[in-house]
C-alpha cells in the first residue's frame, strides 16, 4: 500500500492536542473516563520549564527539548534526532524534519510511540449509544493489533469527530497487522506533526496528567 507524505497541516485545534489522556489501556479493556475527549492519545514526561515558539524550543536545553519532542511522539530516538539538528530557521523547517525523522523509525520505535498513545474516548456529552459503540470498537482494535487506535484529526470539524474515528476504527479492522502498523505509522506521524505545531505556536508545555 502506498502513503502519500504528509502535506503541513494548519495549526490544530485545542482538542487535537489535548494534554489531558487517560490511562494506556490493555487490549480488549473497555474502561472509559468521565473527562476524557476526543481525541485523548498521547502520555509523554513533562519538560521542566516553559519552550515557547521555536525561539524557545531552539534555545532550551537537550533535555527539554527531548521531553516536548517525547509529549508530540514518544519515540526516544526520533526526540533525540529532532532535537539535535536545532536550530530551525522557521517552524516548517522543524516540522520538515519531524516529518523526517517519522519515517525513519525502526519497528522498536514504532511499537515504543504506540505503547504511550492512549484510545480516543468521546466527549462526555454525547450519547450513551455513540459512547457505547466507541468502546466497542477500541477494544477490538486493541485486540486485533494490541495498541490503541491512532488517528490525526487536523482538519475535521468537531462535531464530525466521533463518526471519523468510528468509521475509521470498522475500517482499519479488516487490515493485515503488517497493512495497519503502515497506517498507524502514518497517522502517528501525523498527529506528531500537528501536536508540535500546535504547541509550539501556541507557547504551551509539555504537561501532562499521565503518568
Amino acid at each position: 500500500m502506498s502513503h502519500v507524505h504528509p502535506t503541513r497541516p494548519g495549526v490544530p485545534e485545542p482538542t487535537l492536542t489535548s494534554d489531558t489522556h487517560v490511562p494506556r489501556r490493555k487490549p480488549g479493556s473497555t474502561g472509559t473516563s468521565a473527562t476524557a475527549v476526543i481525541p485523548a492519545q498521547n502520555k509523554g514526561p513533562a519538560t521542566h520549564g516553559p519552550v515557547r515558539g521555536l525561539t524557545g524550543f531552539n534555545a532550551a536545553a537537550p533535555v527539554e527539548a527531548e521531553a516536548l519532542l517525547l509529549s508530540c511522539c514518544h519515540s526516544l530516538r526520533w526526540a533525540e534526532r529532532v532535537a539535535a539538528h536545532r536550530p530551525y530557521p522557521t517552524l516548517d523547517a522543524l516540522l520538515a524534519a519531524a516529518d523526517e525523522a517519522g519515517y525513519d523509525l525502526s519497528r522498536a520505535d514504532l511499537d515504543e510511540a504506540l505503547a504511550a498513545e492512549s484510545s480516543a474516548l468521546p466527549h462526555p456529552d454525547a450519547p450513551p449509544a455513540a459512547r457505547t459503540a466507541l468502546r466497542a470498537a477500541h477494544a477490538a482494535y486493541e485486540s486485533s493489533f494490541g495498541h490503541a487506535f491512532v488517528i490525526s484529526l487536523d482538519g475535521v470539524r468537531p462535531g464530525e469527530r466521533l463518526d471519523q474515528v468510528l468509521a475509521g476504527i470498522r475500517s482499519r479492522l479488516g487490515n493485515e497487522p503488517e497493512e495497519e502498523r503502515v497506517i498507524a505509522a502514518d497517522e502517528l506521524r501525523r498527529l506528531a506533526r500537528a501536536r508540535l505545531a500546535f504547541r509550539l505556536t501556541e507557547g504551551l508545555t509539555a504537561r501532562h496528567s499521565g503518568p
